[in-house]
């Protein structure tokens, strides 16, 4: 309804939205943590409770993408979805919007994360960072091992390559560890191309620098990737694991170029 109204009018209405939506978010994550938090000292078998734990993200998160649906700031269309009804999934997605990362969990009952050491070990967060079972990222050597170990019991493990979201207008550059991920526990690959049209809530753009319409996300659930073939005649490892690996980053990266950036021409 509200692309009906006058554009100065429509324009002032998005960006008190997005305002509410982020309000909104913030609030909802303290009484997700909250909830979270309680799950710890309620259920005391660690299954059952990254089981809730990870539900009830998803349902906070899917209920946050509707809200912003039904405030007019944005549409949203998935295809393949039915790609990520599945378990023990390494799903690996482009980065172009802050809200991508909200729209593709809100999609997986059983997602998985890599979230950073400081937020693992903050006061506020350290309980639910347990309770839904994610894994830290300490920068060790062993975090790799940790992520394999997350897919193998079930888990979809969510990353995003980049490592950030893309910077518009500029190359894509795909950090290798997440294709190490994939080479070293021989992990088939879910990829998830991410488009937004027009593009917002990039990296370093101003929450209230909203576009001239409401915008349109699109998640492209691909075909799986089988590990095996970037694994042929790449010799043993740990050689040809690096590879492998360097192959299956420049793979992802042709992959994912120009999906997220619309202001960024093929050459």
């Amino acid at each position: 309804m509200a692309e009906r109204w006058p554009a100065r009018i429509n324009h002032a209405w998005r960006v008190l939205g997005t305002g509410l939506s982020f309000a909104a978010f913030g609030i909802g994550g303290l009484v997700l943590g909250g909830l979270l938090f309680l799950s710890l000292l309620l259920i005391r078998d660690p299954v059952r409770r990254r089981v809730l734990a990870r539900r009830l993200v998803q349902g906070s998160f899917a209920t946050h993408v509707g809200l912003m649906r039904r405030l007019g700031l944005m549409t949203y269309e998935i295809r393949g979805g039915e790609r990520l009804q599945r378990n023990g999934l390494l799903i690996l997605a482009n980065h172009p919007t802050l809200i991508d990362v909200v729209l593709l969990i809100a999609q997986l009952p059983n997602a998985d994360c890599v979230v950073k050491q400081a937020v693992a070990r903050n006061p506020f967060m350290r309980g639910p960072v347990r309770a839904a079972g994610y894994v830290s990222n300490d920068d060790g050597a062993g975090l790799v091992d940790d992520c394999i170990a997350a897919v193998q019991a079930g888990g979809n493990l969510v990353i995003f390559p980049e490592g950030t979201r893309t910077v518009p207008g500029q190359p894509l550059r795909l950090q290798r560890g997440a294709a190490n991920i994939a080479v070293r526990g021989r992990l088939d690959i879910t990829p998830v191309r991410i488009t937004c049209t027009p593009l917002t809530l990039t990296k370093g753009q101003k929450w209230y620098r909203v576009p001239s319409r409401r915008f349109h996300v699109q998640l492209e659930v691909g075909e799986d990737l089988p590990i095996a073939p970037f694994l042929n005649e790449t010799g043993d490892a740990p050689r040809g694991d690096a590879l492998a690996a360097r192959r299956v980053t420049d793979h992802l990266a042709h992959y994912f170029d120009f999906a997220g950036d619309p202001t960024r021409a093929s050459t």
